[in-house]
């Protein structure tokens, strides 16, 4: 593929492109390093913009404007003082209720059962609508974005556990704990009803052991893949039987009669352990600091970890008790991360793509869910990660097909053309169900309020000109690939529609 198909936006980068493409990004962004001195003095506009679009959905000109008057260190130690636990949107109805889950009994009919999983599927969409929603209005993005990070680590999916008021639970246990103790939240989500539906914890009984939960925990949850043997899991999953949950109202409970007693050797300790005991002697081992500090440097750092970083920054995050802010902001403060180098590294997730490109426009959303649906497109289809080991992310994110229903996206909220937006991939085989969700998600977008001309009015700038210079620099995390018509003529739709085409628009 030649690059300028990647200018026009008419094709999908394939990874050369993406390789090439950001060869060129880097080699312009090394002339905006900053000294090391400097670590002190007000951060300036494109480092408060490059925190915040790292640590949020978008930022907006006034958010960055607020943080380019502190220091570096001010504004990660802001940053993680302004978190919260709570959401700030209204619930949907269903995950208040706190009443028996009445799902259906063996004697149900089969009717019964039709309506009940109907019921949870429109549950589970008001859910995802809820979710997007917090996302855009949310006070603390940084809240969310950890969230939906956690989400993404301790994976269940609604298309196995069913039960919408389990996802909601879950999703309230990782904001909960989201920025708050490491150890706390892995005993949590452990024990969480729906991660002991997803990996089949509650069928988990002595005599019958079922190694699922031990494994993913010990490979994708804290150690990594490798740090164990396959006794270690043997041996671990004797610990975890017993662990079951309340079919009625849906709450973890421990049942004695199933659980073995006896002793078990794992990762060289033996012992009379439980489950909980298993965790602990999970979180002792420095592999697990160093994995998950890996895993929180892809995600806001670069894709490449620095190995000796690493360790510095998990020593200290296993020091303090696996607190995760301190965690965070050894990597928010590090040289990597403020490196020229690692800037407009990493790929939009298509809910940061969709809901930054919202909230950066100034435009309001009635709804969440079309918004919701749209990621689901884009390869991200909240509550529903593709399997145990959740979205891989990256360059991932980015085919022929996620690409063109990016571009359709921009391209519609921009009013750029009538293409018909892509569908959400059909999960349940419901094709009619999902052609009128791709119906409403287009019409929403077509409702949707965007005053280009106003949108670049209000940019900083004495000329269009430096208003446009303003615009990308708040819009894109590098200097843009391809030129831009320019908005002295009066098209600032084309301009602005431009800009999110650009290549350099998909990452952050």
């Amino acid at each position: 593929m030649r690059l300028r198909a990647c200018r026009n936006f008419n094709a999908p980068m394939n990874a050369r492109t993406y390789i090439l493409l950001r060869a060129v990004a880097v080699v312009t962004a090394m002339t905006a390093v900053v000294p090391a001195t400097a670590a002190a003095a007000p951060m300036g506009y494109g480092d408060a913009r490059h925190l915040l679009a790292r640590t949020g959905f978008g930022p907006t000109d006034a958010e960055v404007r607020a943080y380019a008057v502190l220091s570096r260190g001010d504004g990660v130690a802001r940053l993680l003082r302004e978190t919260g636990t709570m959401p700030v949107t209204p619930l949907p109805a269903f995950a208040l209720d706190t009443g028996p889950l009445r799902p259906p009994g063996r004697d149900a009919t089969d009717e019964e059962r039709k309506a009940f999983l109907q019921q949870q599927v429109r549950h589970g969409l008001e859910l995802r609508a809820w979710w997007v929603q917090e996302m855009f209005i949310t006070p603390s993005p940084l809240t969310e974005r950890m969230t939906v990070f956690w989400h993404n680590h301790f994976v269940s999916s609604q298309q196995k556990v069913r039960i919408a008021r389990l996802m909601y639970v879950q999703n309230a246990t990782l904001r909960a704990n989201a920025l708050g103790n490491f150890g706390t939240l892995l005993h949590a989500a452990s024990k969480d009803p729906a991660m002991l539906i997803y990996l089949d914890s509650a069928q988990n009984r002595k005599g019958q052991p079922n190694e699922n939960f031990a494994r993913e925990v010990m490979e994708l949850f804290t150690l990594g893949e490798g740090r164990y043997s396959e006794q270690d899991i043997k041996e671990a999953a004797r610990a975890f039987t017993g662990w079951s949950l309340n079919r009625q109202t849906g709450e973890y409970t421990f049942r004695p009669a199933l659980h073995d007693y006896g002793s078990k050797s794992v990762l060289g300790r033996s012992g009379n352990f439980d489950g909980d005991a298993v965790l602990d002697i999970l979180l002792a081992q420095p592999a697990t600091s160093e994995y998950i500090t890996t895993r929180l440097w892809r995600e806001f750092v670069s894709p490449d970890p620095d190995p000796r970083e690493v360790r510095r920054i998990a020593q200290i995050f296993r020091g303090n008790n696996y607190d995760i802010k301190i965690a965070l902001r050894e990597l928010l403060l590090s040289d990597a991360f403020w490196s020229a180098a690692n800037r407009g590294t990493l790929v939009k997730s298509p809910v940061e793509f969709v809901v930054g490109t919202l909230r950066q426009l100034d435009v309001q959303p009635g709804s969440g869910l079309p918004f919701a649906i749209l990621s689901a497109g884009m390869g991200q289809n909240l509550f529903s990660p593709p399997n145990v080991k959740g979205w891989p992310g990256g360059n991932v994110w980015i085919d022929t097909n996620t690409l063109l229903a990016r571009k359709q996206f921009v391209d519609r909220l921009a009013r750029a053309d009538e293409a018909t937006l892509p569908m959400m991939a059909a999960t349940s085989g419901d094709k009619p169900r999902v052609q009128r969700l791709a119906t409403q998600a287009d019409r929403s977008v077509r409702n949707l309020q965007f005053d280009a001309a106003a949108w670049l009015a209000a940019r900083p700038g004495a000329t269009s000109t430096d208003k446009e210079q303003s615009a990308q620099t708040l819009l894109l995390a590098l200097p843009p690939y391809a030129s831009s018509p320019g908005s002295a003529d009066g098209d600032a739709l084309a301009f602005v529609r431009a800009t999110l085409q650009d290549p350099v628009y998909q990452l952050k």
